[in-house]
């Protein structure tokens, strides 16, 4: 198989399959989460807070009173992670005419330095976190494979993505193909590991600012 039947082999069933995979795992896990149900609260609320679940969500992403003077390093490498992924994923335009290829949707790209620099920035932050992940006695007690995994496959697509537009480590052609291999990695793990709370992290916390408001507590 040449770099080339590679490439549309990656570009093509590859693909394909990847995104059902994917679709597929995110229907099932939010059909479980939902399905749960919630029981129902006979008790009299005592706070009139209708938007206290939305509230909270926003809230919840900004550390907690004194927890940036204690974990300064994992506070600021994950949201310069995030916001790097966020713009690579979104904002570079090879990736918006993809977008539009698929969806017909599409939107102004920045410029092609600017995303590279948040790649670079978001590969820099995986590390530190891995880096701290492992110094902590705490972390490393905590982590099992799954958190290890995790990480391999969010930075492969950042790594591979980085080496085919340098044209680094082998033919572009190959290297465009291993970067998509990468992408429809993660595609099929994110639904089925921590990386799910891609579509959790909000639901829940939506759900707990809802419970508290009720009750009256902060969140």
């Amino acid at each position: 198989m040449t770099h080339l039947d590679l490439l549309t082999f990656a570009r093509g069933s590859a693909l394909n399959w990847a995104l059902m995979v994917f679709v597929a795992g995110v229907v099932l896990r939010l059909f479980e989460i939902f399905s749960l149900g919630r029981k129902p609260d006979f008790a009299k609320p005592r706070s009139n807070s209708p938007g206290s679940g939305w509230r909270t969500m926003f809230t919840r992403s900004l550390p907690a009173q004194g927890m940036m003077k204690h974990h300064a390093v994992s506070y600021i490498s994950g949201y310069v992670f995030h916001a790097g992924l966020f713009l690579a994923i979104f904002f570079l335009a090879a990736h918006i005419a993809f977008f539009r290829s698929m969806t017909g949707l599409s939107w102004p790209n920045l410029p092609t330095p600017l995303v590279d620099a948040s790649v670079v920035a978001a590969m820099v932050a995986l590390g530190v976190l891995l880096a701290h992940r492992l110094n902590s006695p705490v972390k490393r007690l905590l982590s099992g494979f799954g958190d290890y995994l995790a990480w391999a496959v969010t930075l492969l697509p950042l790594l591979t993505g980085y080496m085919a537009y340098h044209h680094l480590l082998f033919e572009y052609t190959l290297m465009l193909a291993l970067h998509l291999f990468s992408v429809e990695l993660l595609l099929v793990v994110l639904p089925f590991t921590k990386l799910f709370h891609t579509f959790s992290l909000f639901i829940s916390r939506w759900y707990n600012g809802d419970i508290f408001g009720r009750k009256g507590v902060a969140s």
